[in-house]
C-alpha cells in the first residue's frame, strides 16, 4: 500500500501530521508493506526566493489578527509539538520560498533518503535558529546530515532547472485530487485525509484502506483463444 503525503516545510502542521501519522503506522500491523512518499505543495508559491522575514508577522497580516494573538497560535503550536516529544522554536523563525527545499526532496527520494532529509528540515525550520529559507549553508549541512552527498545538493541548488518539472507535477497532482491546504494524505489514491489528524483517526485509515485492497480478478479466457507465454513457453497453435 502506498501513502503520499502533500507537504510544505513552512507548514507547522506538516511537521505535527508526520508524526502523528508515523505513531499510527508504527502501531500498524502491515507497516513493513506501506510505503510513504512525500509530495511537493507550496503554501505561497508567490514568495521570491529570498524574500523572508518573522513568521509571527507574516500570520498577523495574512490572518488580520495582532501580532500578539500570532504569538499566542505560535506557543499554542509549540504545546501541541510538545505533547507529541518535538522541539518547536516559538520565537524567532521566518518564513520564505520552499521551492528549493521541494526539489531537493525530489533528489532524496531518488537517493531513497527521502524521509531522512524532510525530517532534516523541518528540524532545520522548527528548531534550529538558522534559516533554511535565507542560508544555502543551512540547507546544505542539513541534507549532508541526512546522508547525501554535498555534491549533489550543491548542484541541484545551483541549476534552478533541476527537479523543477517533479515538484510542479506534484502540485498539479494535489489541485486534481482537490487539496487546497497540507498536510494532505492519499492513501492507495483511494481515500484522502486532510490535516494533522489525531493518531486515532490515520489508524482507521489505514485500516481503512488495507482492507479495501481488491485482489486481482483475473478472467480466463485462455480457453477461448486467448493464448498465453508462461514458465514453459509459448503454447504453440495447431492448425
Amino acid at each position: 500500500m502506498r501513502v503520499e503525503i502533500w507537504t510544505d516545510i513552512n507548514c507547522p502542521f506538516c511537521y505535527i501530521g508526520k508524526s502523528r501519522f508515523e505513531q499510527a503506522l508504527d502501531a500498524f500491523p502491515h507497516k513493513d508493506e506501506v510505503e510513504v512518499v512525500h509530495r511537493s505543495f507550496e503554501l505561497d508559491p508567490t514568495i521570491k526566493k529570498g524574500d523572508t522575514g518573522p513568521v509571527i508577522a507574516k500570520i498577523a497580516q495574512k490572518y488580520g489578527i495582532s501580532e500578539a494573538q500570532a504569538a499566542a497560535n505560535e506557543q499554542g503550536l509549540g504545546r501541541q509539538a510538545g505533547a507529541l516529544g518535538l522541539p518547536y522554536l516559538t520565537e524567532g523563525r521566518d518564513y520564505g520560498n520552499s521551492f528549493d527545499l521541494h526539489r531537493l526532496l525530489h533528489l532524496a527520494q531518488e537517493k531513497g533518503l527521502q524521509n531522512a532529509l524532510i525530517d532534516a528540515l523541518y528540524k532545520g525550520n522548527f528548531v534550529d535558529k538558522e534559516s533554511v529559507f535565507a542560508d544555502d549553508e543551512h540547507v546544505v549541512r542539513l541534507a549532508v546530515e541526512a546522508g547525501l552527498d554535498e555534491a549533489d545538493v550543491r548542484g541541484v541548488l545551483a541549476d534552478p532547472d533541476a527537479y523543477a518539472d517533479a515538484v510542479r507535477a506534484d502540485e498539479r497532482e494535489a489541485a486534481e485530487l482537490g487539496a487546497t491546504g497540507v498536510p494532505f494524505f492519499v492513501l492507495d489514491r483511494k481515500y484522502g485525509v486532510s490535516g494533522a489528524q489525531p493518531a486515532e483517526v490515520f489508524t482507521q485509515a489505514l485500516t481503512q484502506a488495507w482492507g479495501a485492497r481488491s485482489p486481482l480478478t483475473v478472467i480466463d479466457t485462455a480457453g477461448e483463444g486467448g493464448d498465453v507465454c508462461g514458465p514453459d513457453g509459448c503454447a504453440v497453435p495447431q492448425a
